[in-house]
């Protein structure tokens, strides 16, 4: 049988991507920061009253926002993953959907923010549905948050990554988990020629986040590359993530280091 040609195995592999968190929501949900306060209210418009959490996950961007607008509705289609957000959050008006087929009533909410989601939406079809539910002038967001590659951290770890210690590389493997999730390639809002919303402002925030060992390596294992790869390889990688915060970080029990994050923020507006 032919391989899948390449545009099928990336709509493909981006599926598989998307659906990994789901099983590990309890995880995702302990380890994975949101995006930082500051970034959610530069996007939020001024009196905001119905907001829609687009790729809602276990809610790391609701939990921001149930404090500062009337009501949360939080779209995300994977059944655990909103589970674990609707037990934590019982305020939180959870509903099944996609950016693409999103539950809400016509012209009925005043922002619609998506929180290191929007890279597994289908851009056109999703903002013809935001347009759809988005008051006239209403807001949308994007947000991207992660581990700053520019971070002290990770500079750190990176100029260690290419040496040897025993004979084994220090990089074999770790060097993605300071650049895959950091790097973000598809870290922007981009609005194709001929939709209703404005040119995108784009915002930067960065702040530090003190973690133990068992913190780093927890985060570590909420990337989608680490929840797809076999247990074997999975368990090594993380082992030796945590020998290399050890032995040359010296970070283990109850230390901390200051993790450097950092998100971008994006913000448009529906054209009246």
């Amino acid at each position: 049988m032919p391989d899948p040609e390449p545009a099928q195995r990336t709509v493909e592999e981006k599926a598989q991507r998307a659906g990994s968190f789901g099983n590990n929501a309890a995880h995702y949900d302990r380890y994975r920061p949101g995006p930082s306060a500051d970034a959610v209210a530069w996007i939020l418009p001024t009196g905001a009253g119905r907001v829609v959490d687009l790729g809602a996950g276990t809610g790391g961007l609701s939990r921001l926002l149930v404090d500062r607008v009337v009501e949360v509705i939080a779209v995300e289609p994977d059944d655990r993953m909103r589970a674990v957000l609707a037990e934590e959050l019982p305020t939180v008006d959870a509903r099944a959907g996609r950016g693409d087929a999103m539950p809400v009533e016509d012209h009925s909410v005043d922002a619609v923010i998506a929180s290191s989601s929007w890279h597994w939406m289908d851009v056109v079809p999703t903002l013809g549905e935001m347009a759809r539910i988005l008051v006239p002038g209403g807001t949308l967001g994007a947000v991207w948050s992660g581990p700053d590659p520019d971070g002290a951290l990770v500079e750190q770890a990176r100029s260690m990554l290419g040496g040897e210690r025993g004979g084994e590389s220090l990089g074999d493997g770790f060097d993605e988990f300071i650049s895959t999730d950091a790097s973000r390639p598809f870290s922007t809002l981009e609005i194709p020629d001929g939709l209703p919303f404005g040119e995108p402002e784009h915002e930067t925030f960065i702040w530090n986040t003190a973690l133990t060992a068992d913190e780093l390596i927890g985060l570590l294992g909420t990337f989608s590359w680490m929840l797809l790869m076999d247990d074997a390889r999975r368990s090594g990688l993380l082992d030796q993530a945590r020998q290399l915060l050890a032995d040359v970080m010296g970070v283990e029990g109850d230390a901390t280091v200051d993790m450097q994050f950092r998100a971008d923020a994006y913000r448009t507006r529906l054209l009246d």
